[in-house]
């Protein structure tokens, strides 16, 4: 059992990635504090896992003392903290002409300072235990598509924290800081938004090889695998990395137009 008697954190667990990544922590011996918006499906997740495992925490990570009272829900459950996996994000479409200001600072809001906060909350726990945190950011973070600025300054910006602080509260505090860049994923989240943009129900089925040459796109379940890797004591000494997960050299690429018609947007 890599992660034996570990307790943590994962944000925007009620489903998709950080849900994955909760069971595969649960399935390794950790317990889990589960934390998103929708609390029927948080009830579920925790009654797949056991009320002996796992803890609800219902909230919009933004708010005031958010971060505190999800840290104090860990400690005061399970006795301990051990590690946090950041996952919460808005994904959401918008680019130059459909981004003022108040929408780039609640991207920012939830996708970065949200982050921010609860590694500053559970720091001291982290500290004693020689914890570790773990960011979930994108591939975009590079640079981003067209349709999602906000979305890729925002993990643009979590990949400079990490790499900042997995240096910093490595060498001062002895916790490390990393982070995982997914690429495409489907996500239940992910197929209805594809959805809701007018491609039909069974559109995962036909992405074009340019984005997919697997044949398909990557499976929660597959980042999830990867996370246990950085949560577990394994992985060392390693701290202020960050690790893209994509099937497709996608930093210069150029696709060909006639294999675009359906992109992560």
């Amino acid at each position: 059992m890599r992660l034996e008697d570990k307790v943590i954190i994962v944000t925007g667990s009620t489903t998709g990635i950080g849900k994955a990544i909760a069971l595969a922590c649960v399935s390794e011996g950790a317990r889990v504090v589960v934390h998103g918006l929708e609390k029927e499906w948080g009830e579920s997740v925790v009654a797949e896992i056991g009320n002996e495992k796992a803890r609800l925490h219902i909230e919009d990570i933004t708010n005031e003392g958010a971060a505190d009272r999800l840290v104090n829900v860990a400690v005061e459950s399970f006795g301990r903290l051990d590690a946090i996996v950041n996952n919460a994000a808005a994904v959401v479409s918008s680019n130059i002409h459909t981004t003022d200001l108040t929408f780039l600072r609640r991207v920012l809001e939830v996708n970065t300072l949200g982050p921010f906060a609860l590694i500053k909350a559970a720091l001291p726990y982290l500290r004693d235990k020689r914890g570790c945190v773990l960011n979930i950011g994108s591939v975009n973070a590079w640079s981003g598509e067209p349709n999602l600025l906000a979305y890729s300054i925002s993990k643009g910006a979590l990949m400079t924290m990490t790499r900042n602080l997995g240096d910093t509260l490595h060498r001062e505090d002895g916790v490390r800081v990393n982070q995982i860049n997914p690429g495409w994923v489907l996500t239940e989240t992910e197929t209805q938004r594809k959805k809701d943009h007018g491609l039909p129900a069974d559109w995962y089925t036909r992405v074009p090889k340019v984005y997919a040459p697997a044949g398909r796109i990557l499976s929660p379940a597959e980042i999830a695998i990867a996370a246990i890797y950085w949560l577990a004591d394994e992985s060392g000494p390693i701290s202020a990395q960050v690790v893209d997960l994509e099937q497709y050299p996608f930093i210069g690429r150029n696709p060909p137009k006639d294999e675009t018609t359906i992109s992560n947007q």
